[in-house]
C-alpha cells in the first residue's frame, strides 16, 4: 500500500512539474528583447555558431552551446580561469575555425579569387589566339571553367562566387544578411587576390590593351559606353538569373535534376550571355559582360584612373537585374497545366 501511495505521489509531483514548466514557457513566451529579435532575423547568430566544440575536445566536461554573444561572454569568463592560451584558443577557433559561416566565408575568398584568375587568363588568351574566330573559343572555356567551380564549391558555400548571386540569394532568403555581407566581402578580397596574381604574370601589352581585366568604359576610345555597358549588364545578368538561378532556387528540380545538371544549366546561362556580351561589342579593351561586380574591382583598385569612369555599370545594372528578377519572380505562377497521354495534369512549380 505505502508503494501505491509513493507511486501515486511521484506521479502526481511529475504532473505539477510539468504543469509549472508548461506555466513558465507560457509566461516567458514573447518576451524576447527587441534586439535579439533583430539580430536573429538579419542571421548575426551565424557568426557565433559553431559545429565542433573546442572545450569539450580539451576537458570532455560539458557541451557548450554557443548560439549567442552572451553564451560567448560567459565561456571566455570561464576560459580565462583555465589559462590565457587555452582563452586565445579557444577565441580564434570559435570565430575562424570551427564556424560554419566563416569557413562558407574563406571558402569563397578562395573559390572567387581561383575563378577570376582562370577566367581573365582564359578570356583574353582566347581573345589573343590566331585563330579565324577566337569569340567561339571564349563559351566553351567559360562553360568548363564555371561548370568545375560550382561543381566544387555548391556543397560548401553555396558556389556563390559573385555578389550578384550572394545578392539574390539574400533576396530570396537563401541566406541571411549577415552571411551575405561577409560573402561580398570576401568576394572583393578574392578580386583583388586574383588580379594581383594575374598582374604578375600577364604579359605588359596584354596588360595595358585590356586593363588587366577587361573592364574598359569609353577611355580614349578604348571600351564602351556607359550606357551601353549598363545594358549589357542589365540585361544579361538578368538572362543567367532567369536561366539559371530560377532552376537552382528551386529545391523540387535540384533534387529531380541532380548537382552536375543544375550546374550545367548555370554554366550555360553564364556562357550564353558572355558570349552574346562580346559579339555584339567587338571594342579592345572590353572583355565582355562581368557578371560579377567584383571581377573590375580587383583591376580598377590596382591600375587606378580611367578604369574608375564608369565602374558604376558593373555594381548597378547586376544589381537592378537582380532586383528587377526578384520582382519579376512574384509574379511566377504556381502551378501550370501539361498534357499528359489522355487529359490535361496540373504540375506545382514551387
Amino acid at each position: 500500500m505505502d508503494v501505491v501511495i509513493h507511486q501515486h505521489q511521484h506521479a502526481g509531483n511529475q504532473e505539477f512539474s510539468k504543469s509549472l514548466e508548461a506555466s513558465e514557457a507560457t509566461d516567458f513566451k514573447g518576451t524576447k528583447p527587441m534586439m535579439t529579435i533583430f539580430l536573429d532575423s538579419i542571421g548575426a547568430h551565424e557568426l557565433f555558431t559553431s559545429e565542433v566544440s573546442l572545450i569539450r575536445q580539451i576537458s570532455n566536461v560539458r557541451l557548450m552551446l554557443r548560439t549567442s554573444l552572451n553564451t560567448i561572454l560567459y565561456e571566455l569568463i570561464v576560459l580565462a580561469k583555465i589559462g590565457p592560451l587555452i582563452c586565445a584558443l579557444y577565441c580564434v577557433s570559435s570565430f575562424f575555425v570551427f564556424s560554419q559561416m566563416w569557413r562558407a566565408t574563406l571558402t569563397e575568398l578562395v573559390a572567387t579569387a581561383c575563378l577570376l584568375f582562370t577566367l581573365t587568363i582564359s578570356i583574353i588568351s582566347c581573345l589573343e589566339s590566331t585563330t579565324a574566330e577566337p569569340k567561339f573559343l571564349i563559351p566553351f572555356a567559360i562553360f568548363t571553367i564555371a561548370f568545375f567551380f560550382l561543381l566544387t564549391t555548391v556543397p560548401l558555400s553555396g558556389g556563390h562566387m559573385s555578389p550578384v548571386f550572394t545578392f539574390i540569394a539574400a533576396l530570396k532568403g537563401v541566406v541571411t544578411p549577415v552571411r551575405a555581407l561577409f560573402y561580398v566581402m570576401a568576394q572583393c578580397v578574392g578580386s583583388i587576390a586574383a588580379y594581383l596574381v594575374v598582374k604578375s604574370v600577364m604579359e605588359k601589352n596584354a596588360e595595358e590593351k585590356y586593363s588587366l581585366g577587361g573592364c574598359m568604359i569609353d577611355g580614349n576610345g578604348e571600351g564602351i559606353s556607359p550606357a551601353i555597358a549598363f545594358i549589357l549588364e542589365f540585361s544579361c545578368t538578368f538572362v543567367v538569373l532567369f536561366v539559371g538561378v530560377t532552376v537552382a532556387f528551386n529545391k523540387r528540380r535540384c533534387k529531380e535534376l541532380g548537382l552536375p545538371m543544375v550546374c550545367g544549366i548555370l554554366a550555360g546561362a553564364m556562357a550564353l550571355a558572355f558570349f552574346v556580351s562580346i559579339s555584339v561589342t567587338g571594342r579592345a579593351g572590353y572583355a565582355g559582360v562581368g557578371l560579377n561586380p567584383a571581377r573590375c574591382l580587383g583591376p580598377a583598385l590596382l591600375k587606378g584612373g580611367r578604369l574608375w569612369y564608369g565602374h558604376w555599370v558593373f555594381w548597378v545594372g547586376p544589381f537592378v537585374a537582380c532586383i528587377v528578377y526578384y520582382g519579376f519572380t512574384l509574379t511566377l505562377p504556381g502551378e501550370v497545366m501539361v498534357r499528359g497521354d489522355d487529359a490535361l495534369d496540373v504540375l506545382h512549380v514551387s
